[in-house]
């Protein structure tokens, strides 16, 4: 839950500051306690991880076939608290796909985030740099700001790549 409160573009999107959050939870010593308080911090990360999920799961992927999975998310803040958290369940869930995520950006780009497919770790940082802003890890990488005009070349790449 903590991971999750961490995904966001601006502070205004997260359910706690992550100073707040940090403050909140450095004086605890068993984490298990949170359960107890029905009040604590878990209690609301856990409510807005479930209003999220809900939403996300009513997206329908935008493309989906035997190599990959691509969903594109609209720019709002829940999708931005999801989109990660959801790509690894997405990888967990299917894991002989390449799964993509791209939530819309304010300035009409997307974010995308990347998952290789777990039976296979390795490409996503090739796939992620042949973009402008892109980068990341083999198994896991992304694209800050992918314009929408190269949304289908980005597509392509990532399917040609696992083909």
């Amino acid at each position: 839950m903590i991971n999750y409160n961490g995904y966001g573009a601006t502070l205004d999107d997260l359910h706690f500051d992550p100073v707040e959050l940090y403050k909140k939870l450095s004086g605890i010593a068993n984490p298990f306690t949170l359960q107890d308080d029905k009040s604590s911090v878990f209690y609301t990360l856990q409510a807005g991880y479930k209003k999220d999920y809900e939403s996300v799961t009513d997206i329908q992927a935008h493309v989906n076939n035997d190599i990959c999975e691509v969903y594109v998310l609209p720019c709002e803040a829940w999708a931005r608290r999801i989109s990660g958290v959801y790509g690894n369940e997405l990888a967990n869930t299917n894991p002989s796909k390449a799964h993509a995520v791209l939530t819309l950006n304010a300035d009409g780009t997307y974010l995308v985030s990347v998952r290789a497919p777990l039976e296979n770790r390795a490409g996503a940082d090739e796939i992620c740099t042949q973009f402008a802003t892109g980068g990341g890890r083999k198994a896991a990488a992304g694209i800050n700001k992918l314009p929408v005009d190269q949304v289908d070349e980005f597509i392509s790449v990532l399917s040609k790549y696992y083909a």
